[in-house]
């Protein structure tokens, strides 16, 4: 007997699979293995500030990638409509 794994299940497995990696490079790239924030006693804000604040970072990069590849995109455009010098 095969059992199937329903769509929406499915979906979720691929999803997961897909953020598991970046939870393991933002661990390994941004130290979270160790925590050096303090928090509260009884509490621990300084583990979410932690994830918040890799995330953020992680996010940045994100877009300082995106950002550099429009303005790419851009000067291409703009060197593009520069008609070429005619040498005689």
């Amino acid at each position: 007997q095969v059992r199937r794994v329903s769509a929406p299940i499915r979906r979720e497995m691929r999803r997961r699979a897909a953020v598991e990696p970046v939870i393991g490079h933002i661990k390994a790239e941004h130290r979270m293995d160790r925590n050096y924030l303090k928090g509260r006693p009884g509490g621990r804000p300084g583990d979410c500030i932690n994830a918040v604040l890799a995330a953020a970072g992680y996010n940045f990069g994100l877009l300082l990638r995106w950002l550099a590849e429009l303005l790419r995109a851009i000067i291409r455009a703009f060197l593009e409509t520069i008609p070429a010098p005619n040498i005689a």
